[in-house]
């Protein structure tokens, strides 16, 4: 409906490409009109109305209201605060270097905050091999059956692309290499765009690095957490167990960062280097032991070697490497994979609502 669109009165063609720009960015859909008297009805039942410096500068024909911003390219000039005042202006934008002001403004109107912020969950391997890209998915297809949704997010430039593990090599929808985003961010529109994993509950959203072996920016990363967890999604990361800037990032703001190690003394030695790295970013820490031990160490063993609680021991699954060397991913309801995917949810929702008390 008209009346639930931001109203745009813009005669500059520079500032009025820019904004319709930002607001695609944000998946914000506009009603623009010529000038203010065109404007009309929708003065008043706009949710935000934006206008250019010609527009502000011209003598108010409307009715004061609330929720009116002035987009310049720019500085604006002395003489427009003046007038901005007059019109009934809130804020006053100059771009490009309030872009970001801008997209959180169309971002209000097009995404409501949900009731239950959502969760950002990292999952790092202790060694090479370890499976954590794979418990990182059966995490997030477990999480995209609550009504809230999830994403999986693949921070391992490396890693060879986690479209590939979930057989969407030859969907289409863009990778990191092809997404550059900052400020705030449409969670629908992104979601959309990107390739998707069907399963029984839905379909899973899927930004991966692909075969170019590009990553997501600290910038980009961190817009998407943030547009995830406003939008109660669970935002999965697949991680390096060596940090750059945007995996650092994503540790840094996670609600739990799972640590997946071999139940093997030569794994818990890996995994005590990657552990380092993670400790000075986060005690959000917790350990999945998987696999079995040909010497007895039991996986409470191995978490006691590293220090983090144990969230989950994962005997190992039949048929799972053979699946995933096939590009078959598994997607068993049970079965130890989903049974620890569902303990290490568990474990976050607990946390997280235990610390927003």
């Amino acid at each position: 409906m008209a009346g639930e669109r931001p109203l745009v009165v813009a005669t500059d063609e520079t500032v009025l490409d820019e904004i319709l720009r930002v607001a695609a960015v944000a998946g914000c859909e506009l009603d623009r009109a010529p000038d203010l008297t065109a404007a009309g009805g929708q003065w008043a039942r706009a949710p935000l109305v934006v206008l250019d410096e010609e527009t502000a500068l011209r003598p108010p024909r409307l009715p004061r209201r609330g929720g009116i911003l002035l987009v310049c390219k720019g500085a604006p000039a002395p003489r427009t605060w003046e007038h901005a005042f007059r019109v009934g202006v809130e804020r006053v934008i100059s771009l490009p270097e309030e872009e970001t002001e801008l997209a959180g403004a169309f971002a209000d109107v097009v995404e409501t905050p949900a009731e239950e912020a959502g969760l950002v969950l990292g999952v790092v391997g202790g060694r090479g091999g370890a499976g954590a890209s794979v418990f990182a998915a059966t995490l997030a297809l477990a999480a995209d059956r609550d009504p809230g949704g999830a994403l999986l997010v693949d921070c391992d430039p490396l890693g060879g692309g986690l479209d590939l593990l979930l057989g969407l090599e030859k969907t289409p929808g863009p990778r990191w290499s092809e997404v550059r985003l900052s400020g705030r961010v449409s969670v629908p529109a992104l979601a959309a765009a990107l390739p998707q994993r069907r399963h029984r509950g839905g379909s899973l959203p899927v930004l991966a690095c692909g075969r170019e072996g590009e990553g997501p920016s600290a910038e980009s990363l961190s817009a998407v957490l943030s547009a995830g967890r406003r939008a109660g999604r669970t935002v999965v990361c697949d991680l390096p167990r060596t940090l750059g800037d945007a995996a650092a990032e994503a540790v840094t703001v996670a609600d739990l960062v799972v640590l997946v190690v071999p139940v093997e003394f030569r794994a818990c030695m890996a995994a005590k280097q990657v552990l380092r790295s993670l400790s000075a970013l986060t005690a959000r820490l917790g350990v999945v032991a998987c696999g079995r031990s040909r010497s007895g160490v039991s996986a409470a063993r191995t978490a006691g070697l590293l220090g983090p609680p144990l969230l989950a021991a994962m005997p190992p699954e039949r048929g799972l490497p053979g699946a995933v060397e096939r590009g078959e991913f598994p997607a068993k309801p049970a079965g130890p994979l989903s049974a620890a995917a569902a303990n290490v949810l568990a474990v976050a929702r607990r946390e997280a609502r235990a610390a927003s008390r």
